[in-house]
């Protein structure tokens, strides 16, 4: 008797399909799409590009994807929402696991679930639009007192 391979754990792209045009999705070098490809960037692309323009990068040294497939317009604004969102942590105001817990009851999603990559049009505006909010609140100094309390196990506003 044969012995079966055993299937490896991990990512299966098999069935992709992208979401714009429903065609088959490939695995491939972002050479010819990334202008500087020297990190030898792996890619998840609609075999339609450049008619269809949409992809994901790679975990590097894996083929698992750091998101969900995105056209120009979508990959723009997760970019956009990535950096006010990292403000939040980076500017000292939360803690990244506390940015986090914040993405994930924004858009009602495990924290496990609250990753920028996954999000679509709606939810990338929202988080730019509340992490604009909260910034402006903390440069204004109005949230000072409110999380200052929190830290001390009260909530007040």
């Amino acid at each position: 008797m044969k012995k079966q391979k055993k299937k490896r754990k991990g990512f299966q792209a098999g069935s992709m399909r992208c979401p714009y045009c429903g065609s088959p999705v490939i695995y491939r070098s972002a050479d010819g799409i990334y202008h500087d490809n020297s990190k030898k960037t792996m890619l998840y692309v609609c075999s339609r590009y450049p008619e269809c323009d949409a992809y994901v990068r790679v975990h590097a040294g894996t083929n698992i994807p750091v998101g969900s497939l995105a056209n120009n317009e979508l990959r723009t604004l997760r970019r956009t929402a990535h950096h006010y969102f990292d403000q939040l942590h980076q500017s000292g105001m939360m803690s990244k696991q506390d940015a986090y817990q914040w993405l994930a009851d924004l858009i009602c999603a495990p924290l496990s679930e609250a990753h920028i990559g996954h999000l679509g049009e709606y939810y990338c505006k929202q988080v730019i639009e509340e992490s604009r909010r909260l910034m402006e609140r903390r440069k204004s100094g109005k949230n000072r007192y409110r999380f200052r309390a929190l830290e001390g196990g009260v909530a007040a506003s």
